[in-house]
């Protein structure tokens, strides 16, 4: 869904026009609780995964044991005690702690659902993350910093030829091996996008050494 800058998420993921289909799971960051929608997600036979806000209101009903090599901490069922809380969802919830090998951050997850592992809980919300992060690529490296037009089509055109580009250079760098990263392939793409050159030499160039695979030009004299 795409709005204005000045209209909040939530309020989008409440309205009547997000698709929300029953058996599915919707992994949402913190910014997006609210109770009285994960309740209704609840009712719609929908699981949800966010972080756990740090002001958290609740007791622990029961406890399950965690595999602590695979970063687990916890794994808890409990019950929100705040007052507005407690009453916009009455019913149980789970709790799970895990510390990120990578970065070593601590996490804490909240989650409806008490089917999948707690293992698999907190890997929802890290593929969530990865989404995050394609998008941060696109913005930094496919130049998304300011639209062409502002009317809803020309935004969504933009976005769609950006990750077209994307992907084409993808599927070049995975197709040909290409040993430096998406960014390096970028830059050179952009310096030699008007020049006559074979994919072959413009792939064993660097982009700060463009300039030698560029074909010198015959330069005509006026008499």
């Amino acid at each position: 869904m795409v709005t204005d800058a000045k209209q909040h998420e939530i309020k989008v993921a409440k309205g009547q026009d997000l698709p929300i289909v029953s058996d599915s799971i919707i992994s949402a960051d913190r910014a997006y609780i609210d109770y009285k929608w994960l309740y209704s997600l609840k009712k719609l036979r929908v699981s949800f995964v966010t972080l756990a806000k740090k002001n958290l209101k609740y007791e622990v009903i029961g406890q399950h044991e965690v595999d602590e090599k695979k970063g687990l901490l916890f794994d808890q069922t409990i019950k929100l005690t705040g007052y507005y809380q407690s009453r916009y969802y009455p019913e149980e919830l789970r709790l799970v702690g895990f510390i990120d090998p990578e970065t070593k951050k601590e996490f804490v997850f909240l989650t409806n659902n008490f089917t999948l592992s707690a293992y698999t809980i907190t890997q929802i919300y890290k593929a969530r993350w990865q989404i995050e992060l394609f998008f941060k690529w696109i913005k930094q490296n496919l130049k998304i910093k300011s639209f062409l037009g502002t009317s809803r089509n020309a935004v969504l055109t933009q976005i769609w030829v950006a990750m077209c580009y994307y992907l084409l250079l993808s599927y070049i760098k995975y197709q040909t091996k290409y040993s430096y990263s998406l960014l390096e392939l970028s830059r050179i793409f952009s310096e030699m996008v008007l020049e006559r050159i074979s994919l072959i030499d413009l792939l064993s160039c660097r982009h700060y050494n463009i300039s030698k695979a560029r074909k010198p030009d015959l330069q005509h004299s006026l008499f």
